[in-house]
């Protein structure tokens, strides 16, 4: 029972970061229009920029998440000018190709600059251990990492969420997320409103990854294309625009994978978060959203 409830806690810290990733991944499709298969890169390259902070500048947490989004960010611009802007009247499947194939250059780029080997990401956050009695022979351990993990999550997601019912650029945001046309006849630059949607999902990615490092203790270029499909899966269970849902499907993936790992080894994680993906969608076609959706 113990074991089972400490696993319970470690899904929902992995959760969290899931469901972050799953904000990110949402909002540039919600606000673009368009899926991206080179989110795991982009995870990836903010994962790298905060690992080199630590590098350089020492162990501070928020200038890493800071360059961790502007990394991720800053590639947002990259991505939105190859892939995207360029084919907003094509069909669909070519920017999509698009992104696959910026996928695998950023990943074979990566490979070169840095390095191909696991580099290790150690000691950033005090590896404190706090035990929660529950009974007189149950308890809980609670580590300092995943507190701190859960809490910029949250903080993260509230700020987002301020920010687009709160400021002038995210209420444009919104608007080109609902209706591209209308939002143009009212004014807004459709275009640069896009890309920067684009970027901020981006900009949440490059968070997401480095909580991930920090979160395994490692940093490797070959691990990110499996992040990237679980971001898209959990985006998916939100009918792919609702920030929301798809928070709460990457909070969901992130508990199944690791309450099924109590039941059989840790090599059939992914068995677990994608079969509950198919079964998810079996039932309820539309995920966790309303069948309108609700966007961003």
């Amino acid at each position: 029972m113990e074991y089972f409830l400490n696993q319970l806690v470690n899904g929902l810290c992995q959760g969290a970061i899931y469901a972050l990733m799953a904000i990110g991944y949402s909002v540039i499709v919600g606000v673009v229009g368009m899926v991206t298969f080179a989110y795991g890169e982009i995870m990836m390259i903010g994962a790298f920029g905060a690992y080199y902070v630590f590098q350089f500048i020492g162990i501070n947490l928020p200038v890493a998440l800071l360059a961790a989004f502007a990394s991720s960010f800053l590639l947002g611009i990259i991505v939105y000018k190859l892939c995207y802007e360029r084919f907003f009247n094509a069909p669909r499947h070519i920017s999509l190709l698009c992104t696959i194939g910026f996928s695998m250059l950023i990943k074979n780029l990566v490979q070169i600059v840095f390095g191909p080997e696991t580099k290790p990401v150690l000691n950033i956050i005090d590896n404190r251990t706090f035990t929660i009695p529950l009974g007189s022979a149950i308890s809980i351990d609670l580590k300092l990492l995943q507190i701190v993990v859960m809490v910029l999550v949250v903080v993260l997601a509230v700020t987002l969420t301020l920010f687009f019912n709160r400021t002038k650029s995210g209420i444009a945001l919104r608007a080109v997320s609902q209706n591209k046309d209308a939002a143009y006849l009212m004014g807004i630059n459709v275009k640069r409103t896009a890309m920067l949607g684009n970027c901020i999902g981006c900009g949440f990615g490059g968070v997401a990854g480095i909580l991930l490092a920090i979160y395994y203790y490692s940093i490797s270029t070959t691990t990110w294309g499996g992040f990237s499909m679980k971001a898209f899966s959990a985006s998916v269970l939100g009918g792919l625009v609702d920030l929301r849902m798809s928070a709460l499907g990457g909070l969901c993936i992130g508990i199944v994978e690791n309450l099924g790992i109590t039941i059989s080894s840790a090599t059939f994680r992914d068995v677990f978060a994608f079969g509950f993906l198919i079964i998810m969608l079996v039932l309820r076609p539309q995920g966790f959203a309303s069948k309108k959706g609700s966007r961003v």
